[in-house]
């Protein structure tokens, strides 16, 4: 199991199911994921506080990181705990941050700035589209 962490602060702000200071509900969280179009192919998540946990399931490495950052990138959410077969590559984007230098910083080549904005759709919807405390996919070859 992986654990990362997230800027509770940053994310989409889900109405219903969160106390004060905690992780909005499973429920509310598993709607979150399918209202992007993503699977979570029987992965259960829980919620403890401001944890979340995604466990088992049939996803691809991909798919599991996806869902990790649908769920991480909820206000409420700080850490994220998740089974994965390899470790990924996440960023988080700082105030200023473009895909361009992002991608020139983590891939070597700003031009591969598309490679991260495919590699976070459905999240992401625009390349122009990111903010700070956000989490990313950095794709690796």
């Amino acid at each position: 199991m992986g654990l990362w962490n997230f800027i509770k602060s940053a994310g989409a702000s889900l109405v219903g199911g969160a106390e004060a200071g905690e992780a909005p509900a499973k429920e509310i969280l598993a709607k979150e994921i399918s209202d992007i179009g993503l699977d979570t192919k029987g992965a259960e998540i829980s919620v403890e506080g401001d944890k979340v946990t995604v466990a088992g399931g049939a996803l691809s490495v991909e798919e599991r990181e996806k869902i990790i950052l649908a769920v991480g990138n909820v206000e409420g959410v700080a850490t994220v705990e998740a089974d994965t077969e390899i470790e990924p590559v996440f960023h988080t984007v700082e105030k200023g941050d473009t895909l361009w230098a992002i991608s020139s910083k983590m891939l070597g080549d700003g031009n591969r700035y598309n490679e991260i904005f495919e590699a976070n759709k459905p999240m992401l919807s625009h390349p122009d589209k990111i903010y700070p405390g956000q989490m990313l996919r950095i794709p690796q070859a």
